[in-house]
């Protein structure tokens, strides 16, 4: 739904990048078998990411080759069907819906509209996702509702409005023992993160819109970049040190190269400006 968590293209080996590409276009292809042909349309970096994560360590990448959604006549070598994808693909749907019906709330009707219509496209893969995922659903809308309710109350806290998000992110990856341990500290700093990044990115917009921001309602209208800048970075050197502590087999070079240059790289952008035209540059080779 950001786009934030994607890797430094240049840094990546060849077998490394490739295996990020055949994940990405892996999971769109299970969004479309799994929720039909305008799933993949919810597709995103970020889920990709939580993708790699979830897969077993000891699952080599061994991809097949599957023709592309967006250009039917071409084919790639993609990831095989398996549960990481397949619980990445159900959760993106589940947020998606969830982010589409409150951004309905926040905007007037006609603002809202794009919003709203989406919504009811993504409606019956969200039920679907919903029923195979019943505790993440619960969670994703039970978080959304509070940070609405500090919304209102317009909470200066940066800390109780990133937590909730961070929460949220947090459910993405059940588990127990010392994986599901590492799994909910990164997920739940990423979440952190990502959430104050995309409060940095959206002050301006939210000020000229008289919308409620974390930063402004903290430090004022012009937020505090030297102290955003500082929680950030704790945030990223938490997600490290887990990511340190787990076993994620072949993909964990694509993993840290999204944690320790892509994120870094990605808040940068967001705080000198420059995000805005990054994001809308490809990673993909030109072939």
């Amino acid at each position: 739904m950001f786009g934030y968590v994607r890797p430094l293209r240049p840094e990546l080996k060849c077998r490394d990048f490739d295996l990020y590409r055949a994940t990405y276009c892996g999971l769109c292809r299970c969004l479309r078998r799994r929720y039909g042909l305008t799933a993949p349309m919810l597709l995103n970096f970020d889920f990709t990411f939580l993708a790699l994560l979830l897969w077993e360590p000891e699952e080599g990448f061994t991809p097949c080759s599957g023709r592309c959604h967006a250009n039917p006549l071409r084919k790639l070598p993609m990831c095989p069907d398996s549960p990481a994808l397949e619980l990445a693909a159900d959760e993106s749907v589940i947020l998606a819906w969830w982010k589409l019906r409150d951004g309905v709330e926040d905007e007037g009707f006609w603002k809202g509209l794009p919003a709203r219509t989406l919504s009811w496209i993504v409606w019956p893969a969200y039920k679907k996702a919903a029923r195979r995922c019943p505790e993440f659903d619960r969670t994703v809308k039970n978080c959304l509702e509070e940070l609405s309710a500090l919304e209102g109350e317009n909470c200066r806290s940066l800390d109780r409005a990133a937590d909730t998000f961070a929460r949220l992110l947090q459910s993405a990856a059940p588990g127990e023992g010392e994986r599901g341990r590492i799994l909910s500290q990164l997920l739940y700093h990423l979440g952190r993160w990502i959430y104050l990044a995309d409060a940095r990115d959206d002050l301006e917009e939210d000020r000229l819109a008289g919308r409620y921001n974390p930063l402004a309602a903290r430090y004022g209208p012009s937020g505090d970049d030297e102290a955003l800048r500082l929680t950030m970075d704790h945030s990223l050197e938490l997600m490290g040190a887990a990511l340190q502590l787990g076993d994620f087999g072949c993909r964990r070079p694509v993993l840290e190269n999204i944690v320790y240059l892509g994120l870094p790289l990605v808040e940068k952008a967001v705080f000198d400006g420059s995000w805005n035209e990054i994001k809308k540059q490809k990673i993909w080779r030109n072939d």
